[in-house]
């Protein structure tokens, strides 16, 4: 019996009995592909199970498994979901399969049991790669298999509690037809898999490829079929990764993970804003800070802008890390409301380190940068603003505004330097000679005087650390009021929040050297 060849749409699986060039159902060109029909098999949840009320079902976060890394915790919502789907994609050498690779040897290492099925790499080249990154072993499976059959089975019997498919394009299921990476057979191999996640409550990646575009491969069905979509971005020739979330049902698609890639394989980030500023000796025209706001994180970057004449009958406008149309958007504003002109002008604009911003609180940064790089004059101090202009040339606020003035570290309004002081101890030598001991002093206002404090080893990181931030803060928020009037009542009150929490650490500090009550300082 002759089987029927159907075509379906690599997209929306859309089917269709003859080739068409544009998907009737999505409206993609180029996307149907030729497949045998045959039934295919049901994997859905077993049925009879009875209606149960929504309050009986338990936490559902009490039951999250940690992956070990903060960063990957908070993309997925919290820690891994027993019985979830997710799909990680990426650009080849971006790191999936290392990252999964130590999620596999941290949650293995917490006494759990980890299957490992890789259509790509033979045991051998997976064993080292763990030895490469130094990652412990025990507890993990490792099976060279694209058999999606012989892969539920060795699940079903080893009863994991995270399984990891390395990829799904490279599954497949013999008793259908066609190459693995084909349309039915990626669509099939994931409803297997998902039947298998679901019913045995096994936690479940799957590593997908990604076309020249920079979509998932495969069929769109793919990505509404899982639980949880991921994508690992980078730079080839920079060394932190950012891993978003684009859906998400246990959690917010907001957030972001930022791991820096090493010799021993990925870690999560610490000082995340490293990574996109650029440390300038002086001042430099065209660069200005911006305070983007990724879920609950502020990141620190910077724009850079660079005007020069143009050489073609149309000026060029050449960006990278923003869009082209909102570039142009606010070229047009500078030039009808600020009088700035750039219509006879090459205009180039980087956000530094390859990260893309794509909210409007960049605006304000994008034409201080370009104002700064007309008139060829650097921003007064290295300060980060954050606005959205509008076609009237006005700076609208800014949602977050709190977030984005900074993090709730104490801020001290004092100085800080160093001196050369007595100790006061009457046998030491500098109380009878010219000799000076070496030490950090702190100047403040206390009740209007002027008042100079030395500071202990013990103290001096934290009293630092207070009188920095209250400096950069204040330039933030002169550089907001004086060139956006954007501040906000939030922005106010964190900031009112963290002077007096400067206070009270100057109050400690003084109750500590001199035993007395504190209360007249804590104000």
């Amino acid at each position: 019996m002759t089987k029927k060849i159907v075509f379906r749409c690599a997209e929306c699986g859309a089917q269709s009995p003859r080739w068409q060039g544009r998907c009737p159902e999505c409206g993609q060109w180029n996307t149907y592909s030729e497949e045998r029909d045959e039934p295919h098999s049901s994997f859905a949840i077993p049925s009879g199970e009875r209606p149960t009320a929504l309050a009986e079902v338990g936490d559902a976060d009490a039951a999250r498994i940690s992956s070990g890394s903060s960063e990957l915790d908070l993309v997925l919502g919290g820690g891994i979901v027993p019985g979830s789907l997710v799909l990680l994609g990426g650009d080849p050498g971006i790191g999936k399969s290392t990252l999964l690779l130590q999620t596999a040897a941290r949650v293995a290492s917490s006494g759990r049991t980890v299957l490992y099925a890789s259509g790509e790499e033979s045991s051998r080249q997976i064993g080292l790669r763990a030895q490469r990154l130094a990652v412990p072993i025990a507890g993990i499976q490792v099976m060279a298999n694209n058999n999606v059959e012989d892969v539920e089975e060795a699940a079903r019997t080893i009863a994991p509690d995270l399984l990891i498919a390395d990829s799904i394009q490279t599954l497949y299921q013999p008793s259908l037809p066609g190459a693995p990476g084909t349309v039915s057979q990626v669509r099939q191999c994931a409803s297997r898999l998902m039947g298998l996640a679901k019913v045995q409550n096994v936690a479940t990646f799957l590593v997908g490829h990604v076309t020249k575009e920079g979509s998932l491969a495969g069929p769109r069905v793919l990505e509404h079929m899982v639980d949880t979509v991921l994508y690992f971005e980078g730079e080839r020739f920079q060394s932190f990764r950012v891993l978003r979330a684009t859906k998400n049902r246990f959690g917010s698609t907001n957030e972001i993970g930022v791991f820096e890639m090493g010799e021993r394989g990925l870690t999560d980030a610490t000082d995340v804003s490293r990574f996109f500023v650029e440390e300038h000796a002086e001042p430099v025209s065209g660069s200005v800070l911006i305070a983007t706001q990724e879920g609950s994180r502020t990141l620190i970057v910077e724009v850079q802008a660079l005007i020069s004449p143009t050489a073609y009958p149309t000026p060029q406008r050449v960006c990278t890390g923003i869009e082209r149309q909102r570039l142009s958007l606010l070229l047009a504003v500078l030039e009808k409301r600020a009088g700035i002109h750039t219509s006879t002008k090459d205009v180039f604009v980087n956000v530094v380190g390859g990260v893309q911003v794509v909210e409007p609180a960049a605006d304000l940064g994008v034409v201080l940068a370009v104002a700064s790089a007309v008139i060829d004059a650097p921003l007064p101090g290295r300060v980060a603003v954050c606005g959205e202009v509008g076609l009237a040339g006005e700076v609208r606020r800014v949602t977050q505004a709190g977030k984005r003035a900074g993090s709730q570290e104490p801020l001290l309004d004092a100085y800080l330097y160093r001196s050369r002081v007595r100790c006061g101890r009457l046998a030491c030598r500098c109380m009878h000679s010219d000799y000076r001991h070496e030490a950090w002093c702190l100047s403040f206002t206390e009740d209007g005087r002027s008042r100079t404090l030395t500071v202990p080893r013990e103290w001096l990181r934290r009293v630092a650390k207070a009188t920095d931030a209250y400096r950069e803060a204040r330039s933030l928020l002169r550089s907001v009021e004086a060139a956006a009037r954007v501040a906000s009542e939030a922005f106010g009150e964190r900031l009112n929040a963290r002077v007096k929490a400067g206070r009270e650490l100057l109050a400690e500090l003084i109750a500590a050297k001199t035993g007395r009550s504190a209360k007249g300082v804590s104000r």
